[in-house]
């Protein structure tokens, strides 16, 4: 196996899988067609493998291809922070360049735009990249530069900072109150209609034991979309567990039984040591930092 492989080609085979075709990976990399398929065929001598088979929708990864993806996108996202190191001692280390922040659903819709939009007011020479999932996106494949998790980090690797705790309580909105009654007790709140999730989760699964009784058979509204469920219970359409800071910002929805249903969200701000000297993703970070803690205060 050739030793001395190019990036180029990594790169190549990178992009083929992401666009299915050598075409539309040369017109995302800005080369020609058929330099892409040189780079293909290259890397398939060098690793002594078959990468893809041709068919009627284009070419088709085979098993190794699969394997090897994730090793390829480490090298991309390696190759991503090698550049930007680079800027950042070789600018004076101002706050610039790609700065890649995930986040979950809601905290990235309804949270983190003003910290966001302060933080390009100071720093107007950074892009912010927002990922916005409930999967924890991998800071050491360098999947994210920055992420706002609601676990605690185990990977040493890590530089973290704890938040503190965002509760979770339930709320729905005055009209469907209105209309339907108050329950006063977890008896008479299974009568309602209940917002809640699809599939299970490992946070649905610890909340359940918090909170008797929420089990998918219970509910009248299934989504796993968490901006799916906030904005049900914004229409009026029942009973669902929501931030309860983001509802004191709607003097419309109100809380229920804050006793017995109250739910804790540990919350993070995290990046990969390697980024300690990059002058965006430390801004970044310190920023986050800044605008949740008042948030959660």
């Amino acid at each position: 196996m050739d030793k001395n492989i190019g990036w180029e080609l990594y790169r190549t085979f990178l992009a083929v899988l992401q666009e299915g075709s050598l075409s539309g990976a040369a017109r995302g990399l800005g080369i020609t067609q058929p330099t892409a398929g040189r780079h293909i065929e290259a890397l398939e001598r060098a690793l002594k493998v078959t990468l893809f088979t041709r068919s009627q929708t284009g070419l088709q990864p085979t098993d190794v291809a699969i394997a090897l993806r994730s090793h390829a996108e480490t090298m991309q996202s390696t190759a991503e922070s090698l550049e930007r190191a680079a800027r950042d001692h070789g600018e004076g280390a101002q706050a610039q360049g790609v700065v890649r922040v995930a986040a979950s659903e809601v905290v990235g819709v309804e949270v983190l735009p003003p910290i966001i939009a302060a933080l390009r007011e100071r720093h107007p020479r950074l892009v912010i990249e927002l990922v916005l999932s409930n999967r924890v996106q991998d800071l050491l494949k360098r999947e994210a530069d920055v992420a706002v998790r609601m676990v605690r980090p185990a990977q040493r690797q890590l530089v973290a900072r704890r938040i503190g705790n965002i509760e979770l309580g339930l709320h729905a909105h005055r009209d469907y109150l209105a209309a339907h009654g108050t329950p006063r007790n977890l008896t008479a709140l299974w009568e309602h209609a209940i917002i809640g999730y699809d599939r299970p989760t490992a946070f649905v699964r610890e909340a359940s034991k918090a909170f008797p009784g929420y089990t998918r058979a219970a509910l009248s509204l299934r989504t796993d979309t968490d901006l799916a469920q906030l904005a049900l219970i914004r229409a009026g359409a029942g009973i669902g567990v929501c931030q309860v800071e983001l509802a004191r910002r709607n003097d419309k929805l109100v809380r229920l039984l804050p006793k017995l249903v109250a739910l804790q969200l540990e919350t993070w701000v995290t990046m990969h040591e390697n980024l300690r000297n990059s002058a965006g993703c430390r801004a970044t970070f310190d920023a986050l930092v800044d605008g949740l803690l008042q948030y959660v205060r």
